[in-house]
């Protein structure tokens, strides 16, 4: 099993590092006051773009927000339970390596429950990413361009166009990603 990241202690920590309170960061994000305590509390889950949303307030990168208050890592291997879980819920994230503040390249082992998807609003950001789909099937859109995939087919686009992905069917969809520089 995968370590999991705290993410509520480590929201907190990064909004009350920029002086905000958890309302001033809610009207800066556009979402409840709830929501930002919910999320603290580990009660609920946001989707990446969520909380890219909610990281875009403060201002801090995905990257930089994974990578706070997280030792250097300079391991060459990693067994299965030391993959870092940077996501919970119905999709699972888990990276190669502890910290990516001094890292060009981010690797993930990822898996969509089925349904799951990375949110209604599309994702944009620095960089390039691929991936292969491992299992299952994975609906990739980018820039408006859709494309269902299944095991053994891959993606690799510029990460500045708008991009979302979903797993249609009834299996679990998972991929093996990579992005440059880190994005998460």
């Amino acid at each position: 099993m995968a370590r999991e990241l705290d993410l509520g202690i480590r929201l907190r920590f990064v909004r009350e590092s920029a002086g905000l309170s958890q309302r001033q960061l809610a009207k800066k994000a556009g979402i409840t006051n709830s929501t930002i305590s919910l999320i603290e509390a580990n009660r609920t889950n946001p989707s990446i773009g969520a909380l890219k949303r909610v990281l875009d307030a403060i201002p801090i990168g995905i990257a930089e927000f994974f990578s706070v208050g997280i030792e250097e890592d300079d391991s060459i291997f990693f067994s299965a339970e030391e993959l870092l879980e940077i996501g919970k819920g119905s999709i699972s994230y888990r990276q190669v390596g502890k910290s990516m503040a001094n890292s060009m390249l981010q690797m993930l082992s990822e898996c969509y429950q089925p349904g799951a998807d990375t949110g209604c609003i599309p994702l944009s950001h620095e960089g390039e990413e691929a991936g292969v789909v491992l299992s299952g099937r994975l609906e990739v859109t980018v820039n408006g361009e859709r494309r269902v995939l299944r095991a053994g087919d891959a993606y690799r686009f510029d990460s500045h166009k708008p991009h979302r992905f979903r797993c249609v069917g009834n299996e679990p969809a998972c991929v093996i990603s990579a992005c440059t520089p880190p994005s998460f």
